[in-house]
C-alpha cells in the first residue's frame, strides 16, 4: 500500500494528461489487478454452494391510468440471514437486499413513489436510465426520512460541504421529506438496468448496507428473438460485503451512521473489498438448472471490486459465454467469449448452454481476479433434462449498428486520476474535485460527441443519460467485450478509451464520475449539462 501510494502521488503531481512514461504492465506490477483493500470479517464464514440461490421479487404496479404505470418503493430497516444463522440489518428497498426487480416496457412511463423510512437522507438513481434530470438522482437531490430530526430538517446533512476538496453551492441542495416520485418515461431499448443510492459522500455505505436493485427494460425486437424466459432467465447481482461478528454488515466508515462526516479510513481510500462474496444477497450459492439455455444477467453492483468471470465444469473443461447484449441493450449479434471482465456498474447480458453437461455435473462461475474463497462465486447443479425451445439467432437488434467516427461533433478529455493538493490527496477529473456549480462539457441535445478518457488507476467510468459505444482502447481497437451500447467503462492504468457518446432524451444537468464508490464519495464527480 505504502509503495503504491507514493507511485500514485507521483502520478498525480505531474498534472493532467499522460505524463508519466510508464506502461500498465508496470502500473500493474506495482498495484495489482485489484483496486482497492481487502476488509475481513469479523464472523466465521459460511461454506461455499450451501445455500440456493435467491430470484428477488418482481415490483408490482399499484395502479396504471394513462399509460403510466405506478409504483410505491419503501427504504427501510429490515433483518435478514445472509450469512447462515445470523442475521444482518440491512436498509433495503422495501426492506429487501437487493430490492424488488422492476420489469418497465419500452415506451410505457413508470412512476416510482419513494418513502424514506431510513435514519438517512437518499438519492435513487436508475443506472442507465434516460431519465428527466428531475428524476436522476443528482446527489444533492435528497430525500429526507419520513420522520427526519429537526437538526436534519435544518440541513445536518450540508455539514460535509468541503470536505474532499468538492465545492456545493448552497443553491443545489434540493430536500423533500418523506417521499418522492421519480418519473421514467422509457423511451429506450430493452436492457439490464439498475437503482441505487446516490448520496451526495455516502453513495459507498449506504449502497454497501443494501441500497441496490435490477431493472429490466422489454421491447417487441426483444421478444421476437425466443431468447431463454421465464425461469431460465436469471438476473444475478454480484457484490463482495464483510460482516462484524454479530452479523451486522461491516464497512470502514469514518462515520458509520452516515450522519456526519464522510469518507473511509485511510487505508481503504483505494476502495473497499469484501471478504464474502454474495449473488442476489445469498453467500457463493448454488441454482439447480436443466441441461438446456438459460440467459444470465450478470451485474457487478460491488463498490470496488472487479471480475473477470470463467465457467469451470467439473472434469476440467469450460463453459463459453454467448453474450447478446451489453449495458444499454441487445448486440447487432451474439458472440462467443471465455471470459468475461467485469468491471463495477457494468452489465451483460448471457445465454449458457447447460446441453452438453450430463445430469448430475456441476458447473462454477468463479472469479479469476482472486484468490482463496474470493475466487468462488457461484454454482450451477444439473439436475433434469428438459427440452429446449429458445435459440439465439444470428442477428440480435438493428439498433446496436456502430456509430460513425465521422458522426461526432466535438472532441473532449476527462482524465481521472488522484491529485495532489494543500489538503492532501484527492480524486479527481481533469485535476479538479467536484464543483456542483462547474460543467465540464455542455452538449447539444440530438448530437454525438468523441470523449477521451484517461486513468491513473482503475476506474469505471460511468456517464448519466447518454449511452455510448467504446471505438479505442489504448490506442488500438475495442476489446470484443466493449461490444455494444454501454453506459460504463473499465478504463485501465495508463489508458486512453475513445467512446462516441450520443445524447438524446433530455435537456438538462447530469453527472459523469467513477464508479468505484469510495472514488466517487470522494469527489471524482464531475457535470456536464445537455442544452
Amino acid at each position: 500500500m505504502t509503495s503504491r501510494r507514493r507511485f500514485l502521488g507521483l502520478a498525480a503531481g505531474a498534472g493532467v494528461g499522460l505524463a508519466i512514461p510508464i506502461g500498465s504492465a508496470t502500473y500493474a506490477h506495482l498495484a495489482g489487478e485489484s483496486t482497492g483493500a481487502l476488509l475481513t470479517s469479523a464472523l466465521p464464514l459460511p461454506e461455499p454452494f450451501a445455500v440456493p440461490l435467491p430470484v428477488p421479487p418482481q415490483a408490482r404496479a399499484v395502479r396504471s391510468a394513462d399509460g403510466t404505470d405506478f409504483y410505491q418503493l419503501t427504504q427501510r430497516e429490515a433483518a435478514v440471514e445472509i450469512v447462515p444463522g445470523t442475521k444482518t440489518t440491512v436498509w433495503g428497498y422495501d426492506g429487501i437486499f437487493p430490492g424488488p426487480t422492476f420489469v418497465g416496457r419500452s415506451g410505457r412511463k413508470m412512476v416510482v413513489e419513494v418513502e424514506n423510512k431510513l435514519t438517512v437522507p437518499t438519492s435513487l438513481h436508475l443506472h442507465g436510465g434516460v431519465t428527466p434530470a428531475h428524476s436522476d438522482g443528482y446527489p444533492t437531490d435528497l430525500l429526507l426520512p419520513t420522520q427526519c430530526g429537526a437538526a436534519m430538517r435544518n440541513g445536518s446533512y450540508k455539514s460535509h460541504q468541503g470536505e474532499h476538496g468538492m465545492h456545493v453551492e448552497p443553491s443545489d441542495w434540493k430536500v423533500m421529506e418523506g417521499l418522492k416520485s421519480y418519473e421514467y418515461p422509457l423511451e429506450q431499448r430493452a436492457a439490464t438496468l439498475w437503482y441505487h443510492d446516490h448520496r451526495m459522500d455516502f453513495s459507498a455505505p449506504q449502497v454497501w448496507r443494501g441500497l441496490a436493485g435490477m431493472f429490466l427494460v422489454r421491447d417487441d425486437e426483444e421478444e421476437a428473438l425466443a431468447l431463454p424466459g421465464g425461469d431460465h432467465e436469471v438476473p444475478l447481482m454480484l457484490c463482495d460485503r464483510a460482516f462484524e461478528e454479530d452479523g451486522s454488515f461491516r464497512y470502514p466508515g469514518v462515520t458509520p451512521s452516515c450522519i456526519g462526516e464522510p469518507g473511509v479510513e485511510e487505508a481503504y481510500m483505494d476502495g473497499v473489498l469484501g471478504d464474502v462474496q454474495l449473488v442476489n444477497g445469498a453467500p457463493w450459492p448454488v441454482l439447480d438448472v436443466s441441461n438446456t439455455r438459460y440467459r444470465l444477467r450478470l451485474l457487478n453492483a460491488s463498490n470496488a471490486r472487479r471480475y473477470r468471470l470463467r465457467l469451470d465444469k467439473g472434469e476440467g473443461g469450460r463453459l463459453p459465454f454467448v453474450q447478446i447484449g451489453s449495458d444499454a441493450g441487445l448486440l447487432s449479434a451474439p458472440q462467443r467469449l471465455d471470459a468475461l471482465p467485469i468491471a463495477p456498474a457494468e452489465r451483460f447480458d448471457v445465454v449458457v448452454d447447460f446441453a452438453d453437461c450430463p445430469v448430475g455435473s456441476e458447473v462454477t462461475l468463479v472469479n479469476t481476479l482472486a484468490d482463496g474463497r474470493m475466487r468462488q462465486v457461484m454454482r450451477f447443479r444439473v439436475t433434469r433434462q428438459e427440452k429446449d425451445a429458445s435459440r439465439v439467432p444470428d442477428q440480435l437488434s438493428k439498433a446496436a449498428a456502430a456509430l460513425d467516427r465521422g458522426a461526432s461533433v466535438a472532441v473532449r478529455q476527462f482524465d481521472f486520476r488522484r491529485t495532489n493538493s494543500g489538503d492532501g490527496a484527492m480524486w479527481t477529473i481533469n485535476g479538479r474535485p467536484f464543483n456542483t456549480s462547474e460543467a465540464l462539457a455542455t452538449p447539444r441535445l440530438g448530437t454525438v460527441e468523441r470523449w477521451r478518457f484517461s486513468s491513473d488507476f482503475h476506474h469505471p467510468v460511468h456517464v448519466h443519460l447518454a449511452h455510448f459505444q467504446v471505438i479505442s482502447r489504448g490506442g488500438k481497437p475495442p476489446a470484443a467485450t466493449d461490444a455494444g451500447w454501454k453506459d460504463t467503462v473499465d478504463v485501465r492504468p495508463y489508458e486512453v478509451v475513445e467512446v462516441l457518446v450520443r445524447f438524446d432524451g433530455f435537456k438538462g444537468r447530469y453527472m459523469l464520475h467513477c464508479h468505484n464508490l469510495e472514488h466517487e464519495d470522494m469527489a471524482m464527480m464531475a457535470n456536464f449539462e445537455v442544452v
